[in-house]
């Protein structure tokens, strides 16, 4: 009876494996060539959105997925390769506002304020694109955080209706970014999910022209 047991739970973990592997693996493939490192390869668009992080990491100290995407940000906008940027992060909280402290900081790094835009209700990658087409209006737009992250919310954005490309920004190879790496293996599986339950975000709200 154990063994039988230990048979079942063994087929239940290789088809577990087996759908994440499959999930990720269907991700990858559909947007092979849609991210790019490099600023010359890079399409022009009218607007970058960058998805939002913590600035710092709960042991202190500064996030460096954070710092990462502000630099790119920058070099993006820099480099004429978008004219606005959407700052698309969690405010779940009155001490909690990723959208003002990554605004303030690409201000800092010479983005003008009034190039750039907020979007409060980015609490999760599904939520940030829906909105990018829903609630500003957007037909495509240039995504900016690190590559793993960049495709999978390419692949929701193309479901979605909305034409997306990603710049990369600069991953992390520390232990907290195989930590990273690693949930996102499951984040990916997750997507599939919302696809399939037609799962919408928290709040849309009234629509924002960017201009």
């Amino acid at each position: 009876m154990r063994k039988k047991h230990y048979k079942i739970l063994g087929g239940l973990l290789t088809l577990i494996v087996l759908i994440v592997l499959g999930c990720n693996y269907r991700i990858d493939s559909s947007t092979a060539g849609k991210t790019q490192y490099n600023l010359n390869e890079i399409p022009k668009n009218r607007v970058g959105i960058v998805l939002g992080t913590a600035s710092r990491l709960a042991q202190g100290g500064a996030n460096p997925y954070y710092t990462y995407r502000i630099k790119a940000a920058v070099e993006l906008y820099n480099a004429n390769k978008v004219e606005f940027i959407l700052v698309s992060g969690d405010n779940s909280t009155k001490y909690y506002n990723e959208p003002n402290t990554i605004k303030k900081d690409l201000i800092k790094g010479g983005i003008p304020a009034e190039k750039i835009f907020l979007d409060y209700a980015g609490f999760r990658t599904l939520d940030s694109m829906v909105r990018a087409k829903e609630v500003f209006g957007l037909d495509s737009v240039t995504v900016i955080s690190q590559k793993f992250h960049n495709e999978r919310a390419i692949y929701i954005a193309e479901r979605k209706g909305l034409q997306a490309v990603g710049y990369n920004a600069k991953d992390v190879s520390t232990r907290n970014g195989l930590k990273v790496q690693f949930r996102e293996y499951f984040a990916r599986v997750k997507v599939f999910l919302d696809l399939l339950f037609n799962t919408q975000p928290k709040f849309y709200g009234d629509k924002v022209e960017i201009k």
